[in-house]
């Protein structure tokens, strides 16, 4: 039976949350701070760092096997259980929210990839001649997970009844050349933790984390973080590194995705005592603090919260254009902006300007710093709730209006 209600019933459908990973980081902090307002359900496998004292979570059970596998059975059952909840338990959803496709009922998607133009950037990448053989089987089944997520996207982004919500303007125009949607849809930059990444605590943190990592006074470290290190650019920035042979500089790897496969590229390069890759750690401001500048040259990338993060630690950071968090660079006053993401030339001349001038680092870190404080989380929800608000008046939903009479 449902039960009277002041606040509008939200129904959040992701996979898994959690503040490892960039897209679920960005969600968790949403619903956290959405939560005195609306009524938050989370339909996933897996919650971790969210106040379910706050938000009801719904588990899905998870099915082993490979990721088209369990992608499928994950899209059908969250589908079979917002049903059942509703016919049988009256549990009805005012407003249904997802970051990415994972069904093709929401009011509401939140785009942090746009598989089509992705694709197209890191298709060299996944070509079986450029990988050795052992690796074609996981190849062969990205490339059909892909396949069906673009598939998924030509069902959704065209439909005028689902708002997109965008976390660059690259993204609304990709959804544009491959979608033909023309309403391009609000966008959100992601909030960031001031708290955990300013420069005056990568500055306190800085001479323990270059000891711990066993990294001298003259060594010049490159930081990268991420998933998915094809599409991250690490193949240019191995380029890069072996164009700067001369310089003592050093790349920190940061990530969940084997190493093993692109160990073996810095090996074949004569680079793997360049190159180290590290594992995740919770408070990742420890890498920052102990890196020189940061990296990320993305072949395709809707925005990346770690860029972002080193621009509110005051780092001098290099991105490329293909990458949302570009939007809010200027380019040789907060941050470099690379032009072109395969350019691996034009990237160690960047790189060897930041080693060679001290004053360049400098001034770009703390102009860097001036820029990431107008991104916030509260800024974030604020302008996620107004978006949730809308669509709820659009809808004629009697609980919005509640809820304003509230406020």
């Amino acid at each position: 039976m449902d039960r009277p209600k002041s606040k509008p019933r939200v129904a959040v459908v992701s996979p898994f949350l959690d503040k490892g990973h960039g897209t679920e980081r960005i969600v968790v902090e949403w619903i956290s701070r959405l939560a005195e307002d609306f009524e938050i359900h989370v339909y996933s496998q897996y919650v971790k760092d969210v106040d379910l004292a706050q938000i009801v979570w719904h588990r899905i059970p998870k099915l082993p096997g490979p990721l088209l596998f369990s992608f499928l059975w994950w899209f059908a059952a969250n589908r079979l259980w917002r049903v059942w909840d509703r016919r049988f338990r009256g549990l009805r959803h005012d407003l249904v929210f997802t970051p990415g496709i994972n069904c093709l009922d929401a009011d509401v998607i939140s785009v942090h990839i746009v598989f089509g133009e992705f694709l197209r950037r890191v298709g060299p990448e996944l070509q079986f001649r450029r990988n050795p053989v052992r690796l074609w089987p996981q190849l062969l089944h990205r490339r059909l997970y892909y396949r069906l997520a673009i598939g998924l996207e030509t069902l959704a982004y065209p439909n005028p009844d689902i708002t997109l919500i965008h976390m660059a303007r690259k993204t609304s125009m990709d959804i544009e050349r491959f979608y033909r949607r023309l309403d391009p849809g609000p966008i959100l930059y992601v909030g960031l933790d001031h708290a955990a990444y300013n420069p005056a605590r990568c500055s306190m943190l800085r001479t323990h984390a270059r000891k711990e990592l066993g990294l001298s006074a003259e060594r010049f470290a490159v930081l990268m973080i991420g998933n998915d290190l094809r599409n991250k650019g690490f193949r240019v920035l191995l380029e890069a590194l072996a164009a700067l042979r001369s310089l003592p500089v050093d790349l920190l790897i940061v990530g969940r995705e084997d190493p093993a496969p692109f160990r073996e590229m810095a090996l074949n390069q004569a680079l793997g005592d360049r190159v180290r890759f590290l594992p995740r750690r919770k408070d990742v401001e420890f890498y920052y603090a102990a890196a020189d500048a940061y990296a990320g040259p993305s072949l395709e990338d809707a925005y990346s919260l770690p860029p972002a993060e080193a621009i509110a630690c005051g780092m001098p950071v290099i991105v490329s254009a293909a990458c949302g968090v570009s939007e809010i660079i200027t380019d040789g006053s907060d941050g470099l902006i690379l032009a072109d993401p395969t350019d691996a030339a034009a990237l160690a001349a960047m790189i060897r300007r930041l080693y060679n001038d001290n004053e360049v680092r400098t001034r770009l870190g703390k102009r860097a710093a001036e820029t990431a404080q107008q991104y916030t989380w509260e800024r974030n929800a604020q302008d996620l709730a107004s978006i949730f608000n809308a669509i709820l008046r659009r809808k004629g939903s009697p609980a919005v209006h509640s809820l304003e009479q509230a406020l």
